[in-house]
């Protein structure tokens, strides 16, 4: 099953993407200002290119695990999301992604490295 991956955020939504086995996960890059109408367009873009079999969103829940402003945020987007593209959209919990992506030396890429590191997570635990 190929995923998307996306670890949203207003200003950079990083994208990673599984291969077709599931097995292999690769950062995709970033796009800019989702929530803009040109932004979204072009992650809609990026998304049917990959023909993906689902789309996994970072949900940013408090340290409690509850959910604040960042994640009703984050649903807002997924709810737009859904309206644009005919794929299964689902949230994971994502509060640890961009510390383990700063952690990776990565900063040049850091959100799309976040989004590596959630659908790692995700992908583990489908396996089981």
């Amino acid at each position: 099953m190929r995923v998307v991956a996306l670890d949203y955020g207003r200003a950079r939504t990083g994208m990673a993407v599984s291969d077709p086995s599931g097995t292999v996960v690769r950062p995709l890059g970033v796009v800019a200002r989702v929530r803009t109408p040109q932004g979204m367009d072009e992650l809609v873009a990026a998304i049917e290119e990959q023909h993906p079999d689902r789309v996994v969103v970072g949900l940013p829940l408090t340290l409690r695990g509850e959910h604040g402003r960042q994640a009703q945020e984050t649903l807002a987007f997924v709810r737009e999301l859904e309206a644009r593209v005919d794929v299964e959209i689902e949230t994971y919990d994502e509060r640890f992604t961009t510390a383990m992506a700063d952690r990776s030396g990565s900063s040049h890429a850091r959100d799309a490295v976040a989004a590596a590191h959630l659908l790692e997570g995700y992908l583990q635990r489908l396996a089981g």
